[in-house]
């Protein structure tokens, strides 16, 4: 089957699912009042990263007696502070269903170790079983699979009369998908995820339950000092004005800054929400149209509209090795790449070979609509043409 290439490219290409496109509009102007060459302890630079949380907290809609702090080291080092510094104190329920929640499986299974740890394993594009979790230990999950496509529906499975702490990794659901507060304990992210930023700087969202875990107890464990979250145990503690547990970045903090401003003039995180799931409904449309394409999670009411992850179903790849499946997900790669259509489409190394496209709120409706017959003419050429 030959399929013409398409003429009307989408305005950005950028599709990547982390670090994922900047907010529309962003050049690097934006950058030009960051206070660089000072030190972040104190003056400006310290308003700065307070600012930062202040935003955070408002655009997010947070309880008042929610806490948000920035950590070292992206999504990574907020999940793996909270596990170091609050695991251990009761038994640990871990749920993973792809690469990154398989990570903190991994953190809880062969680091730290503790009594009483029940894994809840699921394969790419199934949801792990909420009902079998034990809410008498800490749960630790993932809201949104972004390797996998596969997200959490609601809180509703969290009981509020639950003995342990929820921690939540929301990398690729903050600011693009309802978080129910009440049911998570630890929320984390990171900048570089839904809103565009630069990588390396995380946020924890810390509910007053986190906050007495952090007071009242220490685990066996040594905690290295860049993963200690013990200081946020004090309500008056400097680090929920800005004074961060190592050195941040003053320019990823203005980049920052940045975008929480443009989320609050389009309407804060319910306008976020909406382009997102208008992004994901053009996407979804082009899926329900096409034949060799389908979505990786095989319950539509938990397919991520962030980190949209498809698999390929055409006749023309039945049978065929993951292997001979894969160098289709590739070659496709590298013809959008050079026709500057689409970047960074092919899914996770570890995930089934097909598709992944970022829909995040920095995103434009109608570049999605516009990237769709570019997937079809690059299916169609690299079946075609192997390679060239």
């Amino acid at each position: 089957m030959t399929v013409l290439k398409p003429t009307n490219r989408p305005n950005d290409a950028r599709f990547s699912c982390g670090p994922t496109k900047k907010r529309p509009g962003w050049e690097l102007s934006a950058l030009a009042a960051a206070p660089l060459g000072r030190t972040h302890r104190g003056g400006t630079p310290k308003a700065r990263l307070a600012e930062a949380i202040e935003r955070t907290a408002a655009i997010l809609e947070i309880p008042d007696d929610y806490k948000v702090i920035i950590t070292p080291a992206s999504d990574t080092g907020a999940m793996e502070g909270a596990m170091w510094s609050m695991l251990g104190a009761r038994g640990v329920d871990v749920l993973a269903c792809d690469e990154f929640g398989g990570r903190w499986l991994i953190d809880a299974r062969d680091e730290l170790k503790p009594e009483g740890l029940t894994i809840h394993h699921a394969p790419y594009g199934v949801a792990p079983d909420y009902s079998k979790v034990d809410f008498k230990n800490d749960v630790v999950f993932t809201w949104n699979a972004t390797a996998a496509g596969v997200r959490v529906t609601d809180g509703d499975w969290i009981k509020d009369d639950r003995e342990g702490l929820t921690i939540c990794d929301a990398t690729s659901a903050a600011f693009a998908m309802d978080l129910p507060w009440s049911k998570l304990d630890v929320t984390t992210f990171s900048w570089q995820k839904c809103m565009g930023g630069e990588a390396q700087h995380g946020i924890a969202i810390l509910s007053p339950r986190a906050r007495q875990r952090l007071r009242e107890y220490r685990p066996s464990w040594p905690v290295p000092r860049i993963l200690q979250l013990f200081e946020a145990g004090d309500e008056t503690a400097k680090i929920y004005e800005g004074s961060t547990i190592n050195t941040p970045s003053l320019l990823c903090t203005e980049d920052y800054l940045d975008a929480l401003k443009w989320a609050a003039k389009e309407g804060g995180v319910s306008a976020l929400i909406d382009r997102t799931q208008a992004n994901f409904d053009a996407l979804a449309d082009w899926v329900e149209k096409t034949d060799w394409i389908d979505f990786l999670a095989k319950e539509p009411a938990t397919r991520s509209q962030t980190s949209v992850t498809l698999k390929f179903s055409g006749k023309e790849l039945e049978g065929k090795s993951e292997e001979e499946r894969w160098a289709v997900s590739r070659r496709m790669g590298v013809l959008l790449d050079r026709e500057e259509a689409a970047f960074d489409v092919i899914p996770h190394p570890k995930a089934p070979a097909g598709l992944r496209i970022w829909c995040g709120p920095t995103i434009d409706a109608d570049d999605v609509v516009a990237l769709g017959p570019w997937l079809d003419w690059a299916y169609h050429e690299a079946l075609a043409n192997p390679a060239d």
